[in-house]
């Protein structure tokens, strides 16, 4: 039997550009990069041509290791018996926490200013999560898993 889970939220970083503005802004900067190869080449600077194409390439790769690391996520579980964090992408999962939810505590650092940190916290222990939320998203999440936790307790005792 699996047990009841008071919080069970998955947390994806978000991307702005569309798969289709992708498209539209790699096209646009290869044209443009392509009429001024062409310009170049004209005037003679054969060198210049290569390095606007691996300009275009160097862009495409950074946006492209960009929407992978978008697939990745942070799944925090709450149940009566353990506190459980999860990273995971296409492929793999991986435990990173673990802790019992009776001796688990939350923290939020830097409440209202833009590097507001959600902590867990056990024993010495800590570890950084919701990190792909915005700062007020951040301490919304906080309060949730504060409020999880509570139930959660209440539920053993």
């Amino acid at each position: 039997m699996t047990p009841r889970l008071y919080m069970d939220a998955v947390i994806t970083p978000n991307r702005s550009l569309s798969p289709r503005g992708f498209l539209l802004l790699i096209g646009l900067f290869a044209a443009l990069n392509a009429v001024l190869a062409g310009f170049f080449l004209s005037i003679g600077a054969l060198p210049i041509p290569i390095f606007l194409g691996l300009d275009v390439l160097g862009v495409w790769l950074a946006f492209k290791v960009s929407y992978a690391s978008a697939r990745t996520a942070e799944v925090v579980q709450v149940s009566a018996e353990q506190v459980t964090v999860l990273h995971q992408a296409p492929g793999w999962r991986r435990v990173v926490w673990r802790s019992p939810t009776a001796f688990t505590g939350v923290d939020l650092e830097g409440q209202g200013e833009h590097e507001a940190r959600v902590r867990l916290r056990l024993s010495g222990r800590r570890l950084t999560v919701a990190s792909a939320l915005s700062p007020r998203e951040r301490e919304h999440f906080a309060e949730a898993l504060k409020a999880a936790l509570g139930r959660a307790r209440a539920e053993r005792w």
